[in-house]
């Protein structure tokens, strides 16, 4: 006695479920980094640092492929998201978080070239507490954008 599913089932819920962890990767590195973050970091740590930002990075990317996946292919059709204020909120919050990450990234980047060489990032406390808000700040965005997504899927926005 076998299962058989339509491939556009298996589809549509492997692109929700790219989705779906995406998001949960994005969410624990950024909680990561907001944790971990202090001044004049060890090389261990400060490394962990550079490689948290590239997970987030790289789940940020397939969160955004994926959701556009989802509205132009595998979602509820295109027009429901797109005619819906609530879907615009959310992408506009995601960019806001996406931008905000920038200063970080560089910053982690700017880390990279001391730790080639041997050497620890100066970070002093001026950066932590720069960081920290920027961080703050994105978690905050970035929590709100599954509530948007919630009342978006519930049609609420939609006249």
């Amino acid at each position: 006695m076998g299962f058989s599913f339509p491939s556009e089932v298996i589809k549509n819920a492997s692109i929700a479920y790219v989705h779906y962890v995406s998001f949960m990767i994005c969410f624990g590195a950024l909680i990561y980094e907001r944790i971990s973050l202090k001044v004049d970091p060890d090389r261990k740590e400060s490394i962990s640092m550079v490689i948290a930002d590239i997970i987030y990075g790289i789940a940020g990317l397939a969160l955004l492929v994926s959701g556009i996946y989802r509205v132009i292919k595998f979602g509820q059709g295109s027009e429901f998201y797109t005619n819906n204020p609530i879907f615009w909120t959310k992408i506009v919050t995601f960019g806001l978080v996406g931008s905000l990450s920038l200063y970080p990234t560089f910053t982690y980047i700017l880390w990279a070239i001391p730790l080639s060489k041997g050497k620890l990032p100066n970070v002093s406390s001026k950066l932590v507490s720069r960081l920290r808000l920027i961080l703050n700040i994105e978690l905050v965005g970035f929590v709100s954008i599954p509530f948007l997504a919630t009342l978006m899927a519930r049609g609420i926005g939609l006249s």
